[in-house]
């Protein structure tokens, strides 16, 4: 273990930063800061994560009732302390190609398209330095994650997350590149020559990722990049096959090829599929396959489908008519199948969707017509922390009947059957994300499903993933503590920017 070499344990100066950034998204900035996260923790310092600009459709609600991008949770939890708005304080939540909800302080600005956000962001500054320097008197050492590309030339003037919130910061920066796509050096360097010398001068090593086979084969190559770019390669990170939540629609769960387990669940993959990490409990289970069908095709005859939430409820029922998966859906439970709808899975289950206000889409539509009433978009985001006992249903699902549940609503709908869980025959309806966190309530659907194919259910293990996902950070921290050269790391957080 690396020794610490500042005084852990008591604030009593703005913290030390250091700042993760990558060649392209998903380089790996989300999984490498995290680790960091955890190797700080482990070392006995006050550590948090801050990302100063999220675009992410999966969100979480803090205590306090506010909205932040599910990556910092993950860090957050990585370091061992609970979520908080201030650790992101802008989240943009894309609507359309060209459009995003702006959420600020875990509030609702409004929505922006994207050219009126980009005259706009520089405004937001007062609101980023306030929650970092705020989280900087509370800890000893602040996780900083870029986004996207520090390189992206046309966005470099009004830069608030990678260079220029390095700059706010004052954090030296570590540049990520993901191998396991090919061409690594070529994004590393010309990363580095798009940079302006001053930003240059800010990076203090590269860090090359998700690398499999043999590194020695691989120095040749470090070394000449370390004479093209002028900064050292801080590590070489193995691939490393963790199951932590994911950020947004860069899922590796997306592409995987699964085949139908003993219990096989669908989830319809809606082009602006949000919160989907609402499933991930589900995978851990023995004898379940967790599927995500974006095609007709691909849904064959699951026990289970569930209709997640979305940004676009009423854009993404269109898709499911266009696509097929309407028509699917509503013969699988005409089949007397369960169908389980959370958030805007939700509201596409009821007769009728209206958006006056065009929150969404605009206009009035009709849903699935599988639960009754309907859904009326409200121009205030509902977003609360709930928990506590199920209500009894019936059919096929009637084992959730008083399972406790401890999850989070967001959502700008109003639908006109609203308790924490509805059920009319075999179609269940929620607004609760999170509501198969609890392992009770995740147990108890699969032995319902069990059941129904009259199997034995007695052999469904209790899953707890509250240590399954600690085992998960520390198995990351030990991969990084490994393979990236901590005592080099530790040194560029004590020098900061003066070196």
């Amino acid at each position: 273990m690396t020794g610490p070499v500042f005084p852990a344990g008591k604030v009593e100066q703005m913290a030390k930063a250091i700042m993760v950034q990558g060649t392209t998204s998903n380089a790996g900035k989300s999984l490498i800061a995290a680790g960091l996260c955890r190797i700080f923790k482990q070392d006995g310092y006050r550590v948090a994560p801050f990302k100063s600009q999220n675009m992410a459709l999966n969100s979480f609600i803090t205590e306090d009732g506010l909205e932040m991008g599910r990556a910092q949770v993950m860090q957050a939890e990585a370091a061992g302390i609970a979520p908080d708005v201030r650790m992101n304080p802008i989240l943009l939540k894309p609507t359309s190609d060209q459009g995003s909800q702006v959420i600020v302080n875990g509030e609702v600005l409004g929505n922006m398209k994207a050219k009126d956000y980009f005259k706009h962001k520089a405004q937001l500054i007062p609101d980023i330095m306030k929650a970092y320097d705020s989280l900087a008197q509370e800890n000893d050492i602040i996780v900083i994650e870029g986004a996207g590309s520090p390189a992206e030339i046309n966005l470099k003037a009004q830069d608030i997350v990678n260079m220029g919130m390095a700059k706010l910061a004052k954090a030296p920066v570590l540049i990520v590149g993901d191998i396991d796509r090919g061409g690594v050096f070529a994004a590393l360097l010309g990363t580095m020559e798009l940079l302006e010398p001053d930003e240059r001068a800010m990076v203090k090593g590269t860090v090359i990722n998700k690398f499999r086979g043999d590194v020695s084969i691989l120095e040749p190559g470090l070394r000449q990049l370390e004479g093209l770019v002028h900064v050292p390669v801080v590590g070489v990170v193995p691939y490393m096959h963790l199951n932590v939540d994911d950020e947004d629609s860069l899922s590796g769960r997306f592409e995987r090829s699964m085949a139908a387990a003993v219990v096989d669940i669908a989830v319809i993959r809606f082009p602006r599929i949000s919160n989907f990490t609402d499933f991930n409990p589900l995978e851990y289970i023995d004898g379940v396959s967790l599927r995500y069908v974006g095609s007709f095709g691909e849904l064959g005859n699951p026990d289970l489908i569930l209709l997640p939430g979305t940004k676009n409820t009423m854009s993404d029922l269109q898709w499911m008519r266009q696509s097929g998966l309407e028509a699917a859906v509503l013969k699988h439970a005409a089949q007397g199948k369960p169908v389980f709808g959370i958030c805007g899975g939700y509201q596409m289950l009821g007769t009728t969707l209206s958006d006056p206000y065009g929150v969404e889409h605009g206009g009035e539509m009709a849903g699935l017509g599988l639960l009754s009433g309907g859904t009326v978009f409200a121009q205030q985001k509902t977003r609360t922390r709930k928990e506590g006992t199920l209500p009894a249903v019936g059919g096929v699902l009637s084992a959730l009947s008083g399972q406790p549940y401890d999850g989070y609503e967001i959502h700008m709908g109003v639908t006109e059957k609203n308790c924490d869980l509805v059920c009319e025959g075999n179609i269940y309806g929620s607004y609760l994300h999170g509501i198969f966190d609890r392992d009770e309530v995740s147990r108890a659907l699969i032995q319902a499903l069990l059941t129904a194919k009259g199997l034995d259910a007695s052999a469904v293990k209790a899953f707890n993933i509250a240590d399954y996902k600690n085992e998960q950070y520390d198995l990351l921290a030990d991969g990084l503590r490994k393979s990236l050269d901590m005592d080099y790391i530790y040194r560029i957080l004590e020098e900061g920017l003066d070196a």
